[in-house]
C-alpha cells in the first residue's frame, strides 16, 4: 500500500509530460476533480495537480528530445548520484543526470534495460506527493515489460526491492515492496508483455493507477472527454474493478476501485 511516509525505493512523485497543459488540466480536472497550481514563471510551465489543496501529481511540457506524452513515475532516493551509478552498473541508461530543482529536491531520469522510463526524486523542501491511495490520487504502479526477469533483476539491484511472483489469471504477476517491507508495503507490480502485444509494437513502460470511487463512472467520463479505453472496466478478484486508458494526448494510465474487506 502506498503511503506518504516515503521509504527508499517507493514511488514518491508523479508527473505528466504533455503537449497541451491547459487541455490536460481540463481533462484530469473533469475526471478526478483536480485543480492546477503553477510552479511559477521560472518553472517553464510546470505545475501541480491538487485535490483538496494537496498535491497528487504534477504536469509539464515535453522537454526531452523525442519524448512522447507520458506519465513518469519517480522513486524515492536519498542520493540521486548514487542511484545513477547503480542504474548504469545494473545495465540501465541515464537519460538525464541528477540536478537540483531549486530547493525542492534533486532529480534524475533513467531507462531500464527493457526500455521503460522512470525517474528518482531526492527530497529537499518537497518530500513528495501530499496524498496517495485516497480517491483521485495515485494508489498503485505497474510495469509492463518485454523482459520481466531482466526487469526484476534490475530493480532489485538498483532499489533493493523485495519481489514475489504470484499466479494471476493464468500469468505470473510480480509484486514489489521496498527493502524490509512486508505485504502491507507493496507499491507496485511487474508483468510480462504477452507475445501479441510485443508483435503489435507495445514497448516497456510504467503505468500509474489512480483510485476512483466508481470505475464504470470513471470510464464513462474519461471516454466522453476524449480518452480511449485500452482495457475496459473489468473485475480482478480480490483486488477491485479496474480499467486502463490512453488519455486524449497519448499518455497511458489506469483507474481502479479497490476491493474492500
Amino acid at each position: 500500500m502506498l503511503t506518504t511516509d516515503y521509504a527508499p525505493g517507493t514511488p514518491n512523485w508523479l508527473d505528466l509530460g504533455t503537449p497541451d497543459i491547459e487541455a490536460a488540466t481540463d481533462f484530469y480536472g473533469t475526471l478526478f476533480g483536480w485543480t492546477f497550481r503553477s510552479a511559477g514563471p521560472e518553472a517553464g510551465g510546470y505545475g501541480f495537480f491538487q485535490l483538496d489543496g494537496r498535491t497528487v501529481a504534477a504536469v509539464g511540457p515535453l522537454t526531452e528530445e523525442g519524448a512522447s506524452p507520458a506519465w513518469t513515475l519517480y522513486f524515492h532516493t536519498a542520493d540521486a548520484g548514487a542511484t545513477a551509478t547503480a542504474v548504469e552498473q545494473a545495465g540501465g541508461t541515464v537519460r538525464f543526470a541528477p540536478f537540483d530543482v531549486f530547493t525542492a529536491g534533486r532529480m534524475a531520469g533513467f531507462t531500464d534495460p527493457t526500455g521503460a522510463r522512470f525517474a528518482v526524486w531526492q527530497p529537499g523542501d518537497t518530500k513528495g506527493l501530499e496524498a496517495v491511495t485516497v480517491p483521485g490520487s495515485l494508489c498503485w504502479t505497474e510495469l509492463y515489460t518485454s523482459d520481466a526477469a531482466a526487469a526484476k533483476d534490475f530493480y532489485r539491484s538498483v532499489f533493493s526491492w523485495n519481489t514475489e511472483d504470484l499466479p494471476v489469471a493464468g500469468i505470473t504477476y510480480t509484486v514489489v515492496a521496498p527493502s524490509g517491507g512486508g505485504q502491507e508495503a507493496l507499491h507496485g507490480g511487474i508483468m510480462q508483455l504477452p507475445p501479441e502485444n510485443l508483435e503489435a509494437g507495445t514497448v516497456s513502460s510504467w503505468h500509474p493507477y489512480f483510485e476512483v470511487p466508481d470505475c464504470d463512472a470513471a470510464v464513462a467520463t474519461a471516454t466522453e472527454h476524449g480518452a480511449t479505453a485500452i482495457i475496459p472496466a473489468e473485475d480482478a478478484e480480490g483486488i477491485g474493478r479496474l480499467a486502463m486508458f490512453v488519455d486524449p494526448f497519448g499518455a497511458r494510465f489506469a483507474v481502479i476501485t479497490s476491493a474492500t474487506g
